[in-house]
């Protein structure tokens, strides 16, 4: 059983709640990782150090396993992100297709470089590799939305619906 400092476990005591309910209705197994580690993501904004540790305790592996699978995953990743994340893809196809100018209208709409979030803590701006969507170059994920083709026009609209 995980020991956690008493002043930390009453600080986190939500956290550790939180984590403790998903497991419950996840199941108690190794296959429950993912789907409770989206979850945070989704409704935290990040993947604290403390939740991969309570989280490799409750599901019997160790913290290095679920710290391996947070970093593999681009969409789980460590760190705080705002509450809606755009993910332009950065692959050959959208590269040439003008994902640069794309990324340069989104950084001048939102007022952050790719890699950061807006003051307000809204939007992240993030590179994605391939999203699957080569055929409608450039393409971008706006929360769990997939956009092809978008053009330097669409992306107002774009930042707009995510802020609505």
């Amino acid at each position: 059983m995980l020991n956690v400092p008493t002043e930390v476990a009453t600080e986190q005591s939500a956290l550790i709640e939180k984590i403790d309910a998903l497991i419950a209705e996840h199941g108690g197994g190794r296959d429950a990782l993912i789907p409770v580690l989206q979850t945070l993501r989704e409704k935290d904004h990040d993947i604290s150090d403390l939740a991969m540790q309570v989280l490799a305790d409750r599901l019997g592996m160790s913290p290095v396993e679920v710290q391996g699978v947070v970093t593999f995953y681009s969409f789980l990743q460590v760190g705080v992100t705002g509450k809606h994340v755009i993910r332009l893809c950065r692959t050959l196809s959208c590269s040439f297709a003008g994902a640069s100018s794309i990324a340069e209208k989104l950084e001048a709409e939102l007022g952050v470089k790719m890699g950061e979030t807006t003051a307000d803590g809204e939007i992240t701006l993030e590179w994605a590799n391939c999203i699957g969507m080569c055929d409608q170059a450039p393409a971008l994920i706006a929360d769990r939305a997939a956009v092809g083709s978008v053009t330097a026009e669409s992306v107002a609209a774009i930042v707009k619906d995510l802020k609505a």
